[in-house]
């Protein structure tokens, strides 16, 4: 099932730490992602996996350690972060979409104020961008119009249209009826079989099962145990993981 080549990794987290106050959320991570595979995070609330992924972007800037992604090293005081921005796509829990344009108002606008590119170039791009998530009938529309899950999916296009190198999904079905949340999911898979690398924090352990190369269990802001979806899923090694898994398969 994995299709992942052994090379260097395309994330390469070392010793992360983040605090907050007197508040230390993560406490030395240490993790790496090949390119083309889909590593998935799981944890309780609070274990930190949101503050990871925010790090890797630098939405939140770490207290201490290193990341490297695409082998530019991110936190490094020279780095053009709004060129890093465009190598990692990131969707939020919550779409972020704005109000007053169209969903490929929307699409194109990074394209055109980060990604410098002119309107027709960056409508071309936003369309083909629209039609990979399945909203093709959908580019006049605006996101009053759209379902959550239609709007998460303007959202994912967003982030592809930057033609980024790896993705982040951070809790991207969580503010969907669940009815909604399989059309989110399915674009998910497309990415995967076309190659994307992807990070996924999420909750939605079926779809860890089968779609995940490595499922990442978080407690504690660190990295308790990780392997294969059979192994975490099935034969957790740590106590900790197998009371968390054992809590959300009661639900």
């Amino acid at each position: 099932m994995p299709h992942v080549v052994r090379t260097q990794p395309i994330v390469d987290i070392q010793d992360l730490h983040k605090s907050f106050g007197q508040l230390e959320v993560l406490t030395g991570v240490d993790l790496d992602v090949l390119p083309q595979e889909l590593v998935f995070i799981i944890g309780p609330s609070g274990s930190g996996k949101s503050t990871l992924l925010r790090c890797c972007n630098r939405l939140e800037e770490p207290t201490s350690g290193s990341i490297t992604v695409d082998g530019i090293d991110i936190l490094s005081s020279k780095v053009n972060i709004n060129k890093v921005r465009q190598r990692i796509g990131m969707v939020f829990q919550s779409f972020n979409l704005y109000p007053h344009m169209t969903a490929l108002g929307n699409v194109t606008l990074a394209l055109r104020k980060v990604a410098g590119q002119g309107r027709k170039e960056a409508e071309d791009r936003g369309r083909a961008a629209l039609d990979r998530v399945g909203l093709s009938e959908k580019y006049d529309a605006y996101p009053t119009e759209l379902s959550g899950g239609q709007q998460q999916r303007v959202a994912i296009a967003r982030a592809l249209a930057l033609e980024p190198k790896v993705m982040l999904f951070d809790e991207p079905t969580s503010a969907l009826d669940p009815e909604l949340v399989g059309s989110v999911l399915n674009v998910m898979r497309e990415m995967r079989r076309d190659g994307m690398t992807m990070v996924v924090v999420s909750h939605e352990m079926r779809f860890a099962q089968e779609a995940a190369d490595r499922v990442v269990f978080m407690n504690g802001g660190n990295i308790v145990e990780q392997g294969p979806p059979e192994q975490i899923f099935k034969a957790p090694t740590q106590a900790r993981t197998r009371e968390f898994l054992a809590r959300m398969f009661d639900h």
